[in-house]
């Protein structure tokens, strides 16, 4: 295992340990007030552009982490939308 391949999955490590534990707080809260729609999106877009990345690359600790991140991003949309809606309906 080369040096490089170490360092990424070192690194996907430590993004999905700082990703995973806000997004399970959120799924299971449904709390999501604090979350600006326009930097989720961007950030959900990124994590989709470095899965094709990834992919393009065969770097599979890439790949791993964003597909990770993609669809715990997948899941929170859905959930902020849903809030979203329902706050315009009581107001």
């Amino acid at each position: 295992m080369t040096a490089s391949l170490i360092i990424g999955y070192l690194a996907s490590i430590c993004m999905i340990c700082g990703y995973l534990p806000q997004a399970i707080t959120t799924m299971r809260t449904r709390d999501t007030d604090g979350i600006a729609m326009p930097t989720f999106l961007a950030l959900g877009a990124g994590s989709v552009l470095f899965v094709v990345q990834g992919l393009m690359l065969n770097n599979m600790p890439l790949v791993i982490t964003n597909v990770i991140t993609t669809v715990c991003s997948v899941i929170i949309f859905g959930i902020k939308v849903k809030n979203d809606m329902a706050k315009k309906r009581r107001h």
